[in-house]
């Protein structure tokens, strides 16, 4: 306990992967899990939300960890036509 009593919270989470409902979904598109090299030395970034569109056109912010399995099937859906286009 800390001098005000109060529980410690030890996270074994990355700060970035914290998921705050109070954010807009602009605010989300921004959040970065990782932001850091991995052991080649390439710096890797990885946003904390996935940002899909709705079939009614509303933006959706999926967490990378949460929502792994709905983003997987977002990706799925995914098609790539003769000249390399995205259709979904």
């Amino acid at each position: 306990m800390n001098n005000n009593q109060e529980p410690e919270v030890n996270r074994a989470v990355n700060p970035g992967d914290v998921i705050d409902e109070s954010k807009s979904v602009e605010e989300k598109s921004k959040q970065v899990a990782v932001d850091s090299p991995d052991i080649t030395g390439d710096h890797i970034t990885v946003n904390t939300y996935v940002m899909v569109e709705e079939p009614d056109g509303e933006e959706k912010a999926l967490h990378h960890v949460r929502d792994a399995e709905e983003i997987s099937d977002v990706i799925r859906q995914a098609r790539v036509d003769e000249n390399g286009e995205r259709i979904w």
